[in-house]
């Protein structure tokens, strides 16, 4: 992340249970955004920030709260700005999740005090009724964490998160019990290079390290319920398809299967689950060109190296990350960095909306990626199998045999009017849209009078899985 503004960050993800089989994507995968702005003083100005995020069809944000030395529980202004958010997401059918860390590596805790007081913040954070916590941000980089290495040149960071990130871990687990504990919040990239003047690990690098410092630790009970990730791309002009690094250190929205393998050489076989781990991608953002016409409501200079993009790219890339992340079994949430821009040009104008609240193209083409992906069709999955679920009702039709057909997903559909012994008296096929009732007709048999049922099998149009079948109640027709 960059700029002082960038640790804002908001996402939505599914409530996740330590024991939950890391089974995700496909039509169970959450769209979230990570903005701050939902934090506000009263729940009228929370709810209309709150509702950028649901016109843009998302259904989770992610706000910070920041521990500072000193603080055992958030002090009551910012608790009641949480609040606001939590309540103005509820109005709006929207999630609120907690970022939790330390306000800056200049507070870094490092002390056995300071990690008490810091999980003791943590827990009171999920006392006040917040069910998912993402505890650390970006440890991997020097911005948030100090010192990155120990004199010997050996990963401190690392061993230094892990005591921090399990007595977190067990505080929350014992203040509430059902809270789910996301950990890390990993910077995409970093040198592993204690000589250079900015120290620096790659997410690679942390990961493994942390691992070999929990086997190390002698710990036999989890220190985080999933991974968060901050997979940006190299630049905003990267798209995210060609994100991979398979030569390097970093990790991309396209390294899924290296972040999976790394998670398993780094826990499989101990008490934290690793190659099984799900995963939030908890910010990632695309930047945009700013158009003549607004420049004067931003400030400051973009730096060279951010490469930021039209917006007609900005909306394809968000669309393809969708896809891509669609497509990655252990992966519950993507959330984009931002709902609306920052202000300063040396921070993050990524958002779905520029900094006067006018929609940008991503904004429709989010909410139909969004929309797609609960009908189960945005994109075709090499290991994905879905069925549908399927539910009729008889309708009362003077002229026809009728019923309302409703699939969860997209699918196609043979619906068989059946007599009480089984013969077909009449059938009819056709497609459902996932989340909206069709009405089905069958031309009455001309030896109508007896008893018949509804009997309908359904099969989903992409990522064909097993076909689900049901049948309605027999009923009398004269």
């Amino acid at each position: 992340m960059r700029g002082v503004a960038v640790v804002v960050a908001a996402a939505a993800v599914l409530a996740l249970a330590a024991a939950t089989p890391a089974s995700a994507g496909g039509p169970t995968l959450e769209f979230g955004a990570a903005e701050d702005s939902v934090k506000q003083p009263t729940l009228a100005a929370a709810t209309t920030e709150m509702n950028l995020a649901r016109l843009a069809g998302l259904d989770a944000v992610r706000v910070t709260v920041q521990w500072r030395p000193g603080l055992s529980a958030p002090p009551e202004g910012e608790l009641e700005a949480l609040r606001n958010a939590a309540q103005a997401g509820k109005l709006a059918g929207i999630r609120v999740v907690l970022s939790v860390y330390p306000f800056g590596s200049s507070v870094t805790p490092l002390t056995p005090e300071a990690r008490a007081e810091f999980a003791s913040f943590a827990a009171a954070v999920a006392k006040a009724g917040f069910a998912e916590l993402i505890i650390g941000n970006e440890p991997n980089i020097n911005r948030f964490w100090l010192p990155q290495f120990a004199l010997d040149g050996s990963n401190a960071a690392a061993a230094a998160f892990l005591p921090l990130m399990a007595e977190s871990y067990d505080a929350i687990k014992a203040a509430a019990p059902k809270t789910v504990v996301w950990g890390l919040g990993l910077s995409p990239r970093g040198s592993d290079n204690p000589a250079l003047s900015r120290h620096t690990h790659s997410p690679s690098a942390f990961i493994l390290d942390l691992g070999a410092a929990y086997r190390s630790s002698g710990r036999t009970t989890p220190i985080m319920d999933g991974l968060a990730i901050h997979p940006y791309g190299d630049s905003s002009s990267q798209a995210p398809r060609d994100s991979a690094h398979p030569r390097s250190t970093s990790i991309g929205l396209a390294d899924y299967d290296k972040l999976v393998g790394l998670l398993g050489r780094a826990f499989d076989g101990t008490g934290q689950r690793g190659s099984t781990l799900p995963i939030l991608y908890d910010e990632y953002g695309v930047e945009t060109e700013i158009p003549a016409d607004k420049t004067q409501l931003y400030e400051g200079t973009e730096p060279a190296t951010t490469r930021p993009v039209d917006e007609a790219t900005q909306a394809a890339y968000y669309r393809q990350a969708a896809e891509l992340v669609y497509c990655q079994p252990n992966v519950r949430g993507l959330f984009l960095f931002h709902i609306a821009d920052e202000k300063p040009r040396a921070a993050w104008q990524s958002g779905l909306y520029a900094i006067d609240g006018s929609p940008r193209a991503a904004v429709a083409t989010v909410r139909q990626a969004v929309a797609e992906s609960r009908r189960g069709i945005l994109a075709k999955c090499p290991s994905l199998k879905l069925t549908p679920r399927v539910t009729l009702k008889r309708v009362a039709d003077p002229f026809a045999a009728s019923i309302e057909l409703h699939t969860d997903l997209d699918a196609a559909y043979v619906v068989r009017l059946v007599r009480t012994n089984g013969i077909v008296a009449g059938q009819a096929k056709g497609r459902t849209v996932g989340g909206v009732a069709k009405r089905v007709r069958i031309r009455l048999p001309r030896n109508r009078v007896g008893r018949f049922r509804f009997e309908v099998t359904a099969r989903t149009t992409v990522n064909v899985g097993a076909p689900r079948s049901a049948r309605g109640r027999s009923f009398q027709l004269r």
